[in-house]
């Protein structure tokens, strides 16, 4: 019995002390920029595994160097309520469930026919999917979902809002090895972040979900589509520190 309780106490300090590291790194990033992710690293290593090269476009851009078209057109496309909520989306996250479990179900079905399996749904917001990108590895976990959510919770209460917005547009991906949005705005308008117009921010942004797909298919009918759905949504998009 001893040596399960040692086992479980040195399993809860590490714990304890992995969550402490979270906070430390977390209090840092209000004054200091993040030179990296763990999900930009993960791609680097990967591409460099595969073929030998280093592939990395990034530059910091401050947060009034980026366009307000673009923080209008993230918040519009994947998180509506990011200036009123906790860090989660509670609504998003029932109306996700409930997707999923109606895909599960189809998924039986198609698994017995041999079809495609539907698609499931996330309904993460940006302050979760900036947690995810900066901390966590992509598994599947209930322990790093978990994670997932404390990172979240912690995000929101040592930065705020605004610099939590920063950093995301700063190292989300937009292509193969080009991470944020000045690094963006340079490989497919040949511009600066903070000269991006509505569409062009609005076309950014239909991109992220599939970064490395939509890049090679720059004609796409669906992003101009879905592009010009973004820009009607934009100016309904409440920043940061807006007044009501």
């Amino acid at each position: 019995m001893k040596p399960l309780v040692r086992t479980l106490g040195v399993l809860a300090l590490a714990l304890v002390g992995l969550q402490l590291f979270f906070v430390l790194r977390i209090a840092s990033m209000a004054w200091i920029d993040p030179q990296s992710t763990a999900f930009e690293r993960s791609q680097a290593w990967q591409r460099a595994h595969a073929d030998g090269t280093l592939r990395w476009r990034q530059q910091w851009c401050d947060y009034d160097q980026i366009s307000v078209h673009l923080k209008r057109a993230v918040i519009a496309s994947e998180d509506d309520s990011f200036s009123t909520h906790d860090g989660l989306d509670w609504t998003a996250l029932e109306k996700a469930w409930a997707k999923n479990a109606k895909a599960q179900d189809r998924a039986a079905v198609a698994a017995a026919k041999n079809a495609r399996a539907p698609k499931v749904v996330g309904g993460s917001t940006i302050t979760q999917q900036l947690a995810k990108n900066l901390f966590l590895s992509g598994e599947r976990t209930l322990f790093r979902k978990g994670q997932e959510l404390v990172l979240t919770l912690l995000l929101e209460r040592v930065l705020g809002k605004q610099r939590i917005l920063e950093i995301y547009l700063n190292s989300v991906e937009w292509g193969e090895g080009v991470f944020g949005a000045e690094a963006a705005a340079r490989h497919y308008f040949r511009k600066s972040a903070a000269q991006l117009t509505p569409y062009e921010a609005a076309r950014l942004v239909v991109m992220l979900p599939r970064p490395r797909y939509f890049e090679k298919l720059p004609n796409s009918q669906y992003l101009s589509d879905r592009a010009q759905v973004i820009v009607a949504r934009m100016p309904e998009a409440r920043l940061p520190g807006a007044p009501r």
